[in-house]
């Protein structure tokens, strides 16, 4: 349990999205109501961030081996620059790593979570970016996506991700980009985009996004965090600096959120995907997406 003090005035249950408590104000929560997202500024310290990035360049250079975590690459730089950030883009599953962990379990950031998910609260899915420069091919463009196709549990209004950057975010070094409101929309069927040779493993996209739809950059200096529902529509741009942009970001649910059969569902092809790669990566004879 976190430590926010549960108000004795209940609010009007015009909150669908948000739990009563005395962390976020009337404004921060109507905000969220009506937009899917809330931009917290300078919670977590730069301290914090720099025990964070210090690990990750170990992690990097392979002094930390993290069990069950998932190293992404981008392999063709490796033998210009061999085992260093310059070639890692995410460590996904960091949670058996306890100096990136701490970041889940931060009193000043669970404050806010517990607003959102009730005072039980699990961390699911955790992932820290380092969003490599990537002016020519868009190799690290992430199409515009729901989280919550990735994930095989419900219900989606006590799930939150917390993503924080590690330092300053913006439109030139491919900062998160939302569309506000679209959290009250339907999980839609995505897949990978269709753009030639630029496709990640399962960054998968939404099949029919509307190009033309409003959508809001999140420009966040170092130490910000924006909480956003998993149904928010969200993507991010390409690096067109010479530096890199790190964030660290953990999905959190609600220990009383249940799991899910994706079969005949629009995730049921995510599902066979993983499969085939669980298969590859430990010779598992029987997995499900749960």
């Amino acid at each position: 349990p976190a430590s926010a003090q549960v108000s004795v005035v209940p609010q009007p249950a015009r909150f669908r999205y948000t739990l009563d408590n005395d962390v976020l104000t009337t404004e921060q929560r109507q905000f969220y109501e009506d937009n899917g997202y809330l931009l917290i500024k300078k919670l977590i310290s730069d301290e914090d961030i720099e025990r964070f990035r210090k690990e990750f360049v170990r992690i990097c250079r392979k002094e930390v081996k993290i069990p069950g975590a998932m190293i992404m690459k981008n392999e063709s730089l490796r033998s210009q620059y061999g085992q260093s950030e310059k070639v890692v883009n995410k460590v996904q599953d960091f949670q058996e790593d306890e100096e990136l962990f701490r970041y889940c379990t931060l009193p000043e950031l669970l404050k806010y979570v517990e607003c959102f998910t009730g005072p039980n609260i699990m961390a699911m899915h955790t992932m820290l970016i380092n969003k490599l420069p990537d002016t020519d091919k868009q190799t690290f463009l992430h199409p515009m996506h729901q989280d919550l196709h990735y994930f095989p549990f419900r219900p989606a209004d006590l799930i939150v991700c917390s993503w924080t950057a590690m330092e300053r975010a913006d439109q030139d070094n491919g900062c998160l980009v939302v569309r506000p409101g679209t959290h009250r929309e339907p999980l839609k069927p995505h897949d990978y985009p269709k753009w030639e040779g630029k496709t990640n493993k399962l960054f998968h996209g939404l099949l029919d996004e509307d190009e033309k739809s409003p959508r809001v950059p999140l420009v966040m200096e170092k130490g910000d965090t924006v909480f956003f529902h998993p149904l928010l529509i969200h993507g991010s741009g390409i690096n067109k600096t010479s530096g890199f942009r790190k964030s660290i970001s953990c999905h959190f649910a609600s220990s009383e959120c249940y799991y899910i059969d994706v079969k005949n569902t629009t995730q049921e092809h995510l599902e066979k995907e993983l499969v085939e790669m669980v298969y590859e990566k430990y010779n598992a004879t029987s997995v499900e997406l749960k």
